[in-house]
This record gives structure tokens, C-alpha cells and sequence, in this order.
């Protein structure tokens, strides 16, 4: 095991364990180096669709999803056949508005069971004065809450869904994490985060894993095998990229996020992931 008993049962009581170290400090701030060569090259911070199933895109992110550290731990609480679903970067820039509003994951995502987990990997420190994310703890184990779609421009979720009952804020744990540490969360667990108010970027990586005896009950879905083996087929493979941004990565990248797109946005016009 990678995670103690302990913190095995901590997941499973409060649907959220942290911290837990998996890169160095210098590793860390290597995939940040990766992250900003790409935005210099491009002008522009990443965004729209190339912050989702960013793993399909750049070797150096599928080289992440593949870390024996995230996985050993994964494994220890969803079991060793795994799936890489999606990758999502929640990029805060310094000074700015952008706010992930109280929600569970699981709204709109189709899979079932719900036995998914989300390896949230800290390319830069995560405190409370950069907008670090907060959980209620033992969300995870109440039924689906139901959600409002607000599409605030501010708010960095796919719909700007946030959650249509009272959240107790009073009962909020923050995760603090190091450059280089992680969190694992539930798909069912209540959670936010507020803007970023620092000099710094505040850049997470939620490696979003789940078991592969799990159904995409909406679309006909793709996922990537990374640990174990799989024998249901309920999900299209995806190839890993030979070369950052090359045509066959971006052909792929763009077949299975028009499949997510699909499944997250059932019910609206969006045809596309927002900026």
C-alpha cells in the first residue's frame, strides 16, 4: 500500500485524504516549466478545451497520469484496475475572480457506479490566500444534490453548476498542499474554492481516475488504461501521445472531448468547453 491504513479509512469516512506527497518539489515545478513553455509558445494561458483531457496532448501530462506514486495510491482505494477518465487543470491567475462555486463532481458526469476518485496534484503551493479547495466532510455518502447551472463567467466549472440547497460552511475543511502533493477526493464529495487574492498562479492538475468496471451511462465514452488490466471494454481506448501537440494527439484529444462535451453539456447548446 501507498497510503497507510489510516488514511484509507480517512477516504472513506470523510470522502477526502491529503496530504500526500507524490512529486518532489523540483518535479513539481519541472510540469509547471511544461505547463508555461506551452503558453509561451501559444501567447496565451491554456484554456478552453486544451485544459480538458490535457493528457492526451502533451507527453509530459501523460507521463503524470502514469505516475506510479498517483496510481500505488489510487489503487489503494479504488482497487488496481484503473482508468485515467479526463485530466482538468483549475489554473487561478494571480489577483483574479476565478472561483469554483460549491458543487459535487458526480452532477453531470454520467458514470456509474460512483466509485471515482480525483487525484488532485499541486503544481504550486494550495493556501487559503490563493483560493485553496475546501470540502465538507461525509458528502460523500448523501444522494446526488440537486444543482442549478449559473454559466458565470467567473466560475471555473464546465456549467458554473453549483449546489441548490444551503452547504454549512461552518464545516469546511481547506486543503493545504505543497508544491508537489495531493489530494484524493470523491466524485460525490461537496467542494469549492474560492479566487485566487496572491502575486502567484495557483495551478492544480485533477487527474480524474476511475475503476474499470464503471459505465458512461450517457454517451459511448473513451478512457485511457493505466494501471492493471481491463476486461469489460465499456470504455473506447485512448492512445497515449508520442509527441506534444502532434496531429495524431490532437485528433484524438479532439474525438474524445467532443464525446465529454456531450455527456457534460446534455440539456444545453454548448459545443464546446468554456475559456
Amino acid at each position: 500500500m501507498h497510503l497507510t491504513q489510516q488514511q484509507v479509512a480517512d477516504y472513506h469516512r470523510d470522502g477526502c485524504v491529503f496530504p500526500v506527497r507524490v512529486l518532489s518539489a523540483a518535479q513539481a515545478a519541472h510540469y509547471r516549466q511544461c505547463l508555461e513553455r506551452h503558453e509561451a509558445i501559444a501567447g496565451q494561458p491554456l484554456q478552453g478545451n486544451l485544459r480538458h483531457k490535457t493528457h492526451l496532448l502533451f507527453t509530459w501530462a501523460d507521463e503524470l497520469v502514469h505516475n506510479a506514486e498517483i496510481l500505488e495510491a489510487v489503487a489503494d482505494v479504488i482497487g488496481p484496475d484503473i482508468l485515467c477518465w479526463t485530466t482538468n487543470f483549475f489554473i487561478k491567475e494571480p489577483s483574479s475572480p476565478g472561483f469554483v462555486s460549491w458543487h459535487q463532481d458526480s452532477t453531470y458526469w454520467g458514470l456509474d457506479p460512483d466509485d471515482v476518485v480525483t487525484a488532485w496534484v499541486a503544481f504550486t503551493d494550495a493556501v487559503p490566500e490563493n483560493g485553496y479547495m475546501q470540502f465538507i466532510p461525509g458528502t460523500h455518502k448523501v444522494d446526488q444534490l440537486p444543482h442549478l447551472d449559473t454559466f458565470h463567467r467567473d466560475n471555473l466549472l464546465s456549467r458554473g453548476q453549483e449546489i441548490a440547497v444551503d452547504v454549512d460552511r461552518s464545516k469546511a475543511v481547506g486543503i493545504t498542499l505543497k508544491a508537489g502533493e495531493m489530494s484524493l477526493h470523491h466524485i460525490k464529495l461537496v467542494h469549492g474554492s474560492e479566487p485566487n487574492q496572491s502575486n502567484d498562479r495557483r495551478i492544480g492538475l485533477a487527474i480524474r481516475y476511475i475503476p474499470t468496471y464503471l459505465r458512461q451511462t450517457k454517451v459511448r465514452d473513451a478512457a485511457m488504461l493505466v494501471h492493471g488490466t481491463d476486461k469489460y471494454g465499456h470504455f473506447d481506448s485512448e492512445p497515449r501521445p508520442r509527441a506534444d501537440m502532434d496531429a495524431a494527439a490532437v485528433a484524438a484529444h479532439a474525438e474524445s472531448v467532443s464525446r465529454q462535451v456531450k455527456a457534460l453539456y446534455e440539456g444545453t447548446d454548448k459545443q464546446e468547453f468554456r475559456a
